[in-house]
């Protein structure tokens, strides 16, 4: 009686071991940042986000509608790239006097900063987002 319970219990361990497996790792990997800007503020209430992944996709999305998932050209990843290397993230800029101010933060290698005014190494990488932005989101 005593075998027929100890063998009953170690078909259950491996019954219930195998259903509690964990999943397999290729379906948890994330992908890995490459560069992602954020706008947000304004009276009209801005809340615009571009990610670009080192894939050479990007996620965009904005206050209403849907994300989007697109892959970017060869063309338009090669030009970001080219910008990026001359991006200096810098500190965070203070909320200047007023309201009415779009806050832009960019994110790049681990660094990350918000400004009010767009530093010159900045603005070549910001309006090409906002290309891919204004090209691959759109509300259905």
């Amino acid at each position: 009686m005593r075998s027929r319970q100890t063998a009953l219990a170690a078909s259950f361990a491996v019954v219930l071991s195998a259903t509690i497996a964990p999943p397999a790792q290729a379906a948890t990997t994330q992908k890995k940042v490459l560069v992602e800007l954020r706008e947000t503020g304004g009276f009209a209430g801005f809340k615009d986000r571009v990610i670009v992944y080192t894939d050479g996709c990007a996620r965009v999305s904005r206050r209403t509608g849907p994300t989007v998932d697109k892959c970017l050209t060869g063309k338009e990843i090669r030009t970001l790239r080219g910008h990026l290397k001359h991006l200096r993230v810098g500190r965070s800029e203070g909320q200047p006097p007023g309201a009415d101010f779009i806050t832009y933060t960019l994110t790049y290698r681990g660094h990350r900063a918000s400004r009010y005014t767009l530093p010159s190494t900045w603005k070549p990488v910001v309006r090409q987002l906002e290309q891919v932005r204004q090209k691959y989101w759109a509300p259905d």
